[in-house]
């Protein structure tokens, strides 16, 4: 039987990760006991203590055992901690060498959402890939250099060490683990009773793009503010180098060094992001975003958002379009 440890850390904790995950795979265990086939999985609330934490100053879930208390287990799951980063993670220092030599043991180790602070502290995430909520990466990266954050994925899975995009995406790293351990018609049917899409594969069509200045490079910031107004003209890095008085290796250089994008990179997020605002507002045609936004071929529009969004111009309008309703 597989021993799973879901963490209860201190401070504000993730409820919603908590129950969800905890009914999942007891939930699997439920269905093994009905059709005869022998449990697979051991569930723990695991905390420093067995004092009850209290989440959002109004619920609260009282773990069932401490770190002390499991010697071994098989998997480590930890949910999304909210509030000051920083001070969050110092209230859970004392999880950071168990979950290392539980790791060193031969346990996994999942991360939901912001857990990957957490998870990335213990340092098993130092040149791996990872996943978090897409509201968090500058703060991730800023925190965590050494690791691979990769902003758009819903799961990633290197050397047991798993995490998940934001919010209710941990659902499907969930659902990955059950097929992992179970199998794969059990992994359908706890999407069926969970409701979950199940091939969800990326965070990509949640994400909002405000353009990255938390930085201190005065021209580069006065580059991004001058594409956010004129992306439906033509843009070139000559042009915008020139505009600000740097040379084309040298803009290129720092405008990279400052945003984590290419200068192309940069119009081409602004100029979807603004295409997606026109979908989810009006009834024009794609043809017609696609003009608006500043680009004349077709093929090259479509290919370029379902790149960057996840899904085609067509498939977001249908999934996000508002249509008003007027007497």
């Amino acid at each position: 039987m597989k021993h799973i440890s879901i963490l209860v850390p201190e401070g504000d904790t993730s409820l919603s990760n908590l129950e969800a995950t905890h009914k999942m795979f007891t939930m699997a265990n439920g269905h093994l006991e009905r059709t005869g086939q022998p449990l697979l999985f051991d569930v723990h609330l695991v905390g420093r203590s067995k004092e009850s934490q209290v989440s959002s100053g109004i619920f609260s879930v009282k773990p069932d055992c401490t770190i002390r208390e499991v010697e071994k287990t098989d998997l480590i799951i930890i949910p999304a901690i909210h509030g000051d980063i920083h001070k969050i993670l110092k209230l859970n220092l004392d999880f950071v060498p168990w979950i290392n030599e539980q790791y060193a043991k031969g346990a996994e180790v999942a991360s939901l959402c912001i857990g990957a602070f957490l998870l990335a502290k213990t340092g098993l995430l130092d040149g791996k890939s990872c996943a978090t909520h897409w509201l968090m990466t500058k703060e991730f990266r800023e925190m965590y250099p050494e690791v691979n954050l990769v902003d758009d994925k819903i799961i990633t899975d290197e050397r047991g060490i798993y995490t998940s995009g934001g919010a209710y995406s941990s659902l499907n790293l969930n659902l990955y683990l059950i097929e992992k351990f179970v199998g794969r018609d059990m992994a359908v049917l706890s999407s069926k009773i969970f409701e979950i899409d199940i091939n969800r594969q990326s965070q990509s069509p949640f994400i909002i793009f405000k353009g990255q200045k938390y930085h201190s490079d005065i021209a580069v910031k006065e580059a991004q503010e001058y594409i956010e107004v004129y992306f439906n003209e033509k843009l070139t890095v000559d042009g915008l180098s020139a505009q600000f008085s740097l040379g084309r290796r040298t803009f290129e250089r720092r405008f990279k060094k400052a945003t984590s994008n290419t200068v192309i990179e940069y119009i081409q997020r602004v100029r979807v992001e603004a295409a997606k605002k026109k979908l989810e507002a009006n009834r024009i045609s794609i043809n017609e975003v696609m003009y608006d936004v500043g680009y004349n071929d077709a093929k090259t529009f479509r290919e370029l958002f379902k790149k960057l969004v996840g899904m085609s111009p067509a498939e977001y309008r249908t999934r996000y379009y508002m249509e008003v309703l007027v007497d």
